[in-house]
């Protein structure tokens, strides 16, 4: 018998959890104006310059397989993977402030330029299932 193998998007899912604050971003929305041109399923990288190391949490987003919109928001550029096209500068913090970012980092999984799911803040790997 073949051992099971876990899904990129699993993996992804499992590896963010949801955050003890919950999100603000509502599920659903429309994405704020941005300057790249939505595909069908992506996930969007919300940070700032304060959220510590972010590794393992590259390591999960990009291991989805979705492309990987980076939005390195408040003014202080922050490192993203090699790779990754990041969006920086007061456009790309008022893209944070009109979804109502709560907390740093935020990931959402996004399908048609919709807010599918949002994580903000800590990520412990829980996504609360019983």
């Amino acid at each position: 018998m073949r051992p099971m193998r876990r899904a990129p998007l699993l993996t992804l899912l499992l590896a963010l959890g949801i955050s003890d604050a919950g999100a603000r971003v509502r599920l659903g929305e429309v994405l704020p104006p941005h300057p790249w041109t939505s595909g069908e399923r992506e996930v969007v990288v919300v940070y700032s310059h304060d959220c510590g190391d972010l590794g393992e949490l590259w390591g999960a987003v990009l291991a989805a397989g979705l492309p990987v919109r980076a939005v390195n928001a408040e003014d202080v550029p922050a490192p993203a993977p090699k790779g990754v096209n990041v969006w920086r500068g007061p456009e790309a913090t008022a893209f944070a402030r009109a979804l109502r970012v709560g907390a740093y980092p935020t990931v959402l999984l996004v399908r048609e330029g919709r807010v599918l799911n949002a994580w903000e803040g800590n990520f412990g790997g829980n996504l609360g299932l019983k």
